[in-house]
């Protein structure tokens, strides 16, 4: 065995934490791999052992053989003449096992090269092995780690002694990473498929944002306060739905904490991702309402038995419950396991209508002229005589899509109808 060696089983068991009998039996298992290609013929051998003594640097190749009758002496690789065996052990019959060291000259030097890839493969499975024992029952926390490198899209992140993957699924648009930044991931899940284990990490999970509330929370922690539900779209806005049993502490409060503090260090976390708080209500009439926040509610209606919640909002909050690209309903849909549907409060705009055609009835009835160009002129600003008389021939024929020797009239019958008026109050 060369320095090399030795220096490699001290590196693996120091440095990667391996165990040394692991990296003793990787190390013999290499050695034993090597001396089949070297011997000519060794493939056949059907049992073999390497013995390795790291203090004097010596390897032996033992051999088992089988005993046989020296007239029954056919496979040299694998039996051994009872003429010989005797040798060793006078008591030896045919049918009995024996070992012997079939070690070639200067074996350990010209061996080690051969050996050691086959070695390094042995150790990497050690390695990712003792990855899944460790890390098979993290999966659901937070570790932090370093940006080691890139494949393709995926960012490699250095835990210490093991490396995790954050593939481009679980990034978070917008976030942009550079090698040897030191970022927060979530545990998503530590696989052992044919790659060997590998460890998924995410920033972009739900349950990333729990986790850092927990940390961050200790009314969280301590189960004083229970996140209910988390809506996500990682980047952009996130819903947390909390909900206390102490009706003394008050959940939203205690997840801000004194001048947001607290969710001022989650939000910093996320790279600024908005993080609404929401306070849990087993009512979904009270749950859309504060899911829905800031907009006004003009009217909700519930359908339980298809989950369904319908709400009105007047068109100025129109925008406000919908949320950038129908963010803020979206999320609240998930939130609450509904499908929250938002509509416009049209019982307003029904009663103008209503007013500008009772308006538009009345003006036809004083001009002597149908509704439907009564109408026109109403929605134009000529709700009464008065405003038309400010109006031009040709701007009511235009306005009446008439010609303009049909609108002169209407003009005319509007200021007779305004000067009768007038005389009416002079009189008076």
């Amino acid at each position: 065995m060369t320095n090399d060696i030795v220096a490699l089983i001290e590196y693996y068991e120091k440095e990667k934490g391996i165990d040394r009998d692991k990296v003793i039996a990787a190390l013999e298992f290499a050695f034993i791999s090597a001396y089949r290609k070297m011997v000519p013929g060794a493939d056949a051998i059907e049992t073999m052992r390497a013995d390795v003594d790291t203090r004097k640097g010596e390897t032996r190749i033992f051999a088992s053989l089988n005993v046989v009758a020296d007239e029954d002496y056919k496979d040299k690789f694998n039996q051994v003449p009872l003429s010989t065996a005797v040798k060793k052990n006078p008591a030896a019959q045919p049918g009995d096992t024996q070992e012997f060291n079939v070690t070639p000259k200067d074996f350990g030097r010209i061996a080690v090269q051969t050996a050691k890839q086959t070695m390094m493969q042995r150790l990497r499975q050690a390695e990712k092995e003792m990855i899944y024992e460790e890390f098979k029952d993290r999966a659901g926390d937070i570790v932090s780690g370093t940006v080691r490198r890139f494949e393709r899209n995926d960012v490699m992140i250095d835990l210490g002694k093991f490396e995790g993957i954050m593939p481009n699924r679980e990034r978070v648009q917008g976030e942009d990473y550079n090698i040897g930044d030191r970022i927060r991931c979530y545990v998503l899940a530590v696989e052992n498929e044919g790659r060997g284990p590998e460890i998924i990490l995410s920033r972009s999970h739900p349950n990333f944002v729990r986790r850092l509330f927990e940390a961050e929370v200790n009314e969280i922690s301590d189960h004083t306060v229970e996140i209910r539900g988390i809506a996500r779209e990682a980047g952009f806005r996130t819903k947390v739905a909390v909900w206390s049993m102490d009706p003394k502490v008050d959940p939203v409060g205690a997840c801000v904490g004194m001048r947001g503090a607290r969710v001022k260090n989650i939000v910093r976390e996320l790279n600024n991702e908005k993080v609404d708080i929401i306070r849990w209500s087993e009512d979904p009439t009270e749950f859309v309402r504060e899911a829905l926040k800031p907009a006004e509610l003009r009217s909700i209606t519930v359908d339980a038995a298809n989950k369904v919640v319908l709400v009105t909002v007047d068109e100025e909050d129109l925008s406000k419950a919908i949320g950038r690209k129908g963010q803020n309903a979206r999320l609240s849909s998930r939130l609450m396991g509904w499908d929250v549907q938002v509509r416009r409060d049209e019982s307003k705009e029904e009663q103008f209508k209503e007013k500008i055609g009772g308006a538009a009835h009345t003006l036809g009835e004083q001009l002597g002229i149908t509704d439907e160009l009564a109408g026109k002129l109403t929605v134009a600003g000529g709700i009464a005589p008065e405003y038309i008389i400010g109006m031009s021939a040709e701007d009511i024929a235009e306005i009446l899509e008439i010609p303009l020797d049909e609108a002169e009239p209407i003009l005319a019958r509007a200021k007779d109808i305004v000067s009768a008026g007038e005389s009416t109050v002079s009189n008076a």
